[in-house]
């Protein structure tokens, strides 16, 4: 309507005036109801066109969206394991600091856990100390056995002494049997020696080894036990908490509640057709009015624009994707930050805006080698955005009455 207004006052109303006080044609008279389109065609005809290439411009040059939100993210509270809730710290839409407890699970699983893994740590060390007497008794029967040896090779060094000096004294069977003594003393010294080497090997191995298992089992049984405290964290309120004590949880099926995390609006994720993807650049200054915060504008620049199109992503599945699942066209996404900070302070997450997007021809109108014609384009492009910069305060105006009154309420 206001593009119609100003396009007619450059049209109709000159056409009018003229056939009016130049031509002397009367109301009434020539200029009638039925005879308004012969009498007025000129200025009717260029004020169509005008009012569309009008709005044409505003709209492509002068982007608007009333897709601009204060998106937020929530965090899932969750345990790391299902089971059922032994105690509950805190209330409904509490506030809560980071590492604050919120809920706590049942724990006797863990702690008959712990208690085994403690009695497996004190079986290893009590067959530690039954490892270390036993390997003393090993070094007694290496001790007892090279006794043995020492003596059977005595012996059998005497009887080969003699029958080297006098053949006759001794016969060849005593030698041997001295012989068969040394052999066996010798095999009982290597057997002692084994099972001290083996004992060994048992104190340096297999039982810090075993230790080591055992200790892992209780440091394991020990987080799991301490993962029952479910903590917060980040600092935020929590919502649609309504845990109680004997209530299951699961991390996969079953979530305790939501926490939004402490933090003020920083900026607004607004979607632009995508006609407007040459044109939405980082850098433009824009404004935006939200219902939330009534009779305000408040300027913002776009600091991001995404490259890609969410409407277009595709995942891997079973199935092959027909294209004309994604017929439904998306927007480009920009991200929108106030000029002046604390702006959105009073904005809350999550609110609806009315965005619009200035372009600005500042640094081309600058360059002296421009001609005057295209200076004069870019100067009328850059004019049209008092259009589009009013319409965004009569919106800004007309919303809460819209809202309140002919919306009903709601």
């Amino acid at each position: 309507m206001l593009e119609l207004l100003l396009c007619s006052a450059v049209t109709i109303l000159p056409d009018f005036l003229w056939r009016r006080y130049a031509q002397g044609k009367r109301l009434g008279r020539e200029i009638t109801l039925f005879s308004v389109w012969y009498e007025l065609r000129w200025g009717i005809t260029l004020c169509v066109i005008l009012t569309i290439a009008l709005i044409t411009t505003i709209f492509y040059f002068h982007p608007s969206t009333s897709s601009a939100v204060s998106v937020f993210r929530t965090v899932t509270i969750l345990p790391e394991r299902g089971g059922r809730v032994a105690e509950v710290f805190i209330g409904i839409n509490e506030h809560v600091t980071q590492g604050q407890p919120l809920f706590s699970l049942d724990t006797a699983e863990q702690e008959a856990e712990i208690e085994t893994a403690k009695r497996q740590i004190a079986e290893v060390e009590a067959g530690m100390v039954v490892a270390r007497s036993q390997l003393a008794e090993a070094e007694g029967r290496i001790v007892q056995a090279r006794g043995s040896l020492r003596q059977a090779q005595d012996e059998y060094d005497t009887r080969a002494e003699l029958m080297r000096r006098n053949p006759d004294a001794i016969a060849q069977r005593e030698v041997d049997r001295a012989q068969v003594a040394v052999d066996t003393a010798q095999g009982a010294v290597d057997a002692a020696v084994a099972g001290k080497a083996a004992v060994q090997s048992q104190i340096d191995f297999a039982l810090p080894a075993e230790k080591a298992s055992a200790e892992a089992a209780l440091a394991e049984a020990e987080v799991a036990f301490e993962k029952a405290l479910v903590v917060a964290g980040t600092d935020g309120v929590v919502q649609q908490f309504a845990l109680r004590a004997g209530d299951v949880v699961n991390p996969m099926l079953r979530p305790a509640g939501i926490l939004v995390p402490d933090r003020h609006v920083t900026g607004l994720a607004a979607g632009f057709g995508q006609i407007e993807a040459q044109i939405i650049k980082v850098g433009m200054v824009g404004e935006v009015t939200c219902p939330a915060i009534p009779f305000t504008v408040i300027p913002v620049v776009v600091t991001d624009v995404q490259d890609v199109v969410a409407s277009g992503q595709i995942r891997p599945t079973d199935q092959l994707q027909d294209i004309s699942t994604f017929a439904r066209p998306g927007t480009i996404t920009a991200i929108m930050e106030p000029l002046f900070e604390g702006a959105l302070d009073r904005l809350p997450q999550g609110s609806a805006c009315i965005a619009n997007a200035y372009t600005s021809n500042h640094d081309a109108l600058q360059d002296p080698e421009i001609g005057a014609f295209h200076a004069f384009v870019l100067h009328a492009i850059d004019a049209t955005g008092l259009v589009h910069a009013a319409l965004l305060r009569l919106q800004a105006l007309i919303l809460p009455v819209r809202t309140l009154v002919l919306s009903g309420g709601h």
